[in-house]
């Protein structure tokens, strides 16, 4: 059996630099160096489990997938296709070969323990038939012909086929059992928390939940659990996929996605795997016996010769329980576990959290030669070429589908076509409609160089929609050029390569005439011509390093659609994480020093329907519509800049603003701990901790039933008549960090069951 530890677990998400349109070699350089990465690993004295994949999955574009292979004629993705299934296994190949070179697998003395081939395929097996089980056999016998030394695994493949070993991906494991008795239980991915999508909410997994799920994980015999993201991240680029994700991936990870410690999740976490550690032997060796002791809560024992450890859950999602076991008495609140390492002292229980929780804020920390306000440039995007003259790389007499005309070396791609109109033709008298059938991203639309709209899919509706708008023709030549915009390609579900991304069939100019008569006239078989890009992107305004393209810096226009801003700054002093807030702008693309920060779009708002209940309860089971939070509010307003894009002296920011915006609000800021809170029962110590600032000052303290959470506590029916302000000021204030232990003795009487302190402490606003 696997020793129960905690492993990091990879997943390959590819890039490849094209020598050729639509193929080329693998890159592995800079940050994309997947040896240094596994040798980091290895060096930090972690186990790594490479998911080589190749489909990924993971709110990554595309799956994972390059476009070219897309594009490679007679593939079919994820099947019995030659085509497809020879680059897998040339990809896969290559990961093996690169791996063993620097013998990281466990077979050779390295810290790989597992290895994984394909990636939840069962979920989306079943449209494929036949070929689908052809398929998934032929990724098992081609992973075992690579001779690795350790197992391969197949997440979300029940049933997997020999010698793959199966195991499970969700928010749950306990319940998952393996088809094959033989195959150990393990969990490849924990979800820590949610992506978001550009107009949704903030999702919240809490730090009860998650650790609720770990605890029964191993109670009910899991052998090997991961988490999905233990360390949240930034989709730099164009790399976030879905359509529709943003670029933040914090995905309420224990290390958030500037590496900041999220509290109380990590330390919460950690006093977990610290306890588990501690049992190890015992339930990797031990007989298990379970005991019902009333109508929710279940004892499990593992026993060895010398040495027993017991689990107490309580899974009612709403009644807190008080359980004799073994002849002690145990508060075990609803919906959690309680681990005894030795079946009489409580070590711990996943619901009485005591770690700290840190309150995390947004700074204006700037240069202290800064001026106040950024003093910006700018320049109009050229889009005269395609928007009035039509000018094109490529022309069709045909709608193309942008994944197989732009290959993905864009998110802009033009469709241009004209319309030749006698003074007699009926399409001058009446009201014309342009009317475009489009799949679901963003389309700009022109009619003889005049912008006419604009439109876009709204969130939770990523799926064709009809853009039509009212406009004018004249005789003679008229120009349609429309702009499609994608946000990311499809990701998800069976035969996503297939699902289209741009303008489809029909285009088609609609007149109601005077006698209310509708006419037709459908462009789609017109020719088309293509171009690839905007001007500004394909002449990299945003690269410094570039011959500069002339910018005006008077006279700034706001509001502006297809507009490009460019700023400096120096950096924010010290080495707190830095955001720059672009609230106000519209959509777009930001690069800091030629570095791409992605896409934004902060005026997209989170739809105010999401959120429909204020309080955030840990107990029952988690889904990515519970605990969601700031609905209303732009679903991305701040944008990493890692410290490493940034220069000591002078820096450059680029915009490109799509839809028309204001730039004179945007400003960087420091990410740091602000205050810091502890809400935890009595009978354990606590720290409270500023991280690197002392403590400037006790906002709230109250031992008894405090309500609220961290930043708006409240005093409860029962407190104590001590001041636990007074006392914490003396204990904790001017100090960086300060422990005690929650007690009467300190606290004073509470006459109420289950006492807890809340306290919520401020952290000095000094900077380094």
């Amino acid at each position: 059996m696997l020793s129960k530890r905690m492993c990091f677990g990879m997943r390959m998400n590819r890039s490849r630099q094209p020598s050729r349109p639509g193929y080329g070699g693998y890159n592995f350089s800079g940050n994309l160096d997947l040896v240094r990465f596994l040798k980091t690993i290895r060096d930090e004295g972690l186990y790594a489990i490479l998911r080589i994949g190749p489909y990924a999955c993971a709110e990554w574009n595309y799956g994972g997938f390059p476009m070219w292979l897309h594009n490679m004629p007679g593939v079919s993705f994820r099947t019995k296709n030659d085509v497809f299934m020879n680059e897998m296994k040339n990809f896969t190949s290559l990961i093996v070969d690169m791996v063993k070179r620097e013998r990281l697998f466990a077979s050779q003395g390295g810290h790989i323990i597992l290895a994984q081939i394909e990636n939840e395929y069962g979920n989306v097996m079943k449209p494929y038939g036949e070929d689908g089980k052809s398929y998934i056999n032929w990724c098992a016998q081609m992973a075992d012909s690579l001779d690795i030394g350790v197992p391969w695994i197949m997440c979300q493949q029940a049933g997997a086929p020999k010698p793959m070993l199966e195991t499970c991906n969700g928010w749950y494991c306990d319940q998952y059992k393996p088809k094959d008795p033989n195959t150990p239980k393990m969990w490849t991915e924990n979800w820590t928390g949610w992506f978001k999508s550009w107009g949704s909410a903030d999702p919240l997994r809490t730090a009860e939940d998650l650790a609720y799920s770990v605890a029964r994980f191993f109670q009910k015999g899991g052998t090997l659990q991961n988490y999905y993201m233990y360390h949240g991240g930034t989709n730099f680029g164009r790399t976030s996929g879905g359509p529709y994700m943003t670029t933040t991936y914090d995905y309420n990870a224990p290390l958030d996605e500037y590496g900041n410690l999220n509290q109380p999740k990590w330390g919460h976490l950690k006093q977990l795997h610290d306890v588990l550690h501690s049992i190890e032997y015992t339930l990797t060796h031990g007989d298990v016996e379970t005991q019902k002791i009333d109508n929710s809560v279940t004892a499990t024992i593992y026993q060895t010769n010398d040495k027993s450890s017991c689990f107490l859950s309580n899974t009612n999602t709403t009644t807190d329980a008080t359980v004799n076991f073994g002849g002690i008495n145990y508060f075990i609140p609803a919906w959690s576990i309680s681990i005894l390492p030795d079946c009489r002292e409580e070590a711990y229980n996943t619901a009485k959290v005591y770690a700290q929780t840190w309150m995390m804020v947004k700074k204006s920390n700037k240069a202290e030669d800064e001026p106040s306000c950024l003093k910006w440039a700018w320049r109009p995007e050229l889009i005269e070429s395609a928007s009035v003259q039509g000018k094109g790389d490529v022309s069709v007499n045909k709608i193309v589908d942008q994944k197989d005309m732009a290959n993905d070396a864009s998110d802009y791609l033009w469709y241009m076509t004209s319309v030749e109109l006698t003074k007699d033709d009926l399409m001058l008298n009446g009201t014309v409609t342009l009317r475009v059938a489009d799949t679901g991203h963003v389309l700009h639309a022109f009619v003889n160089g005049k912008y006419i709209g604009s439109q876009w899919a709204k969130y939770g509706n990523h799926v064709a929609y009809v853009f039509e708008k009212s406009i004018k023709l004249l005789p003679g030549k008229n120009l349609i050029s429309l702009l499609s915009v994608t946000v990311g390609f499809k990701n998800y579900e069976a035969m996503f390569d297939l699902v289209g991304a741009g303008i489809a069939s029909p285009v088609e100019l609609v007149l109601k005439n005077a006698g209310n008569e509708t006419i037709v006239k459908d462009l789609s078989s017109n020719k088309w011509a293509y171009k690839t890009g905007l001007d500004g992107i394909s002449n990299k305004y945003f690269d410094p390093s570039k011959s500069s393209p002339k910018w005006v810096s008077d006279q700034v226009p706001i509001n502006r659609n297809f507009t490009w801003y460019k700023t400096t700054f120096k950096a924010p002093l010290g080495n707190k994480p830095v955001v720059v807030d672009l609230l106000g702008l519209g959509k777009g693309m930001a690069w800091v020093n030629g570095h791409s920060l992605g896409r934004y779009w902060p005026s997209y708002i989170a739809d105010k329907q999401l959120c429909k209940t204020k309080a955030c309860d840990y107990r029952g089971r988690y889904s990515d519509k519970k605990c969601l939070s700031k609905c209303g509010e732009p679903t991305q307003r701040w944008y990493h800049v890692p410290r490493s894009f940034l220069n000591d002296g002078e820096n450059t920011l680029v915009l490109f603003e799509e839809f028309g915006g204001n730039p004179s609000s945007v400003q960087f800021q420091t990410v740091e701990v602000g205050s810091v809170c502890v809400n935890a029962y009595q009978g354990k110590v606590v720290q409270l901790s500023c991280h690197d600032r002392p403590i400037s000052k006790i906002e709230f303290a109250s031992f008894g039933h405090p309500q609220g959470v961290c930043g708006s506590f409240e005093k409860g029916e029962c407190e104590s008549d001590v001041d636990a302000i007074s006392i914490l000021e003396k204990e904790c204030v001017g100090k960086e960090l300060c422990s005690f232990k929650i007690s009467e003795d300190k606290f004073g009487k509470a006459y109420c069951d289950a006492r807890r302190l809340a306290v919520e402490a401020v952290c000095d606003d000094f900077t380094f």
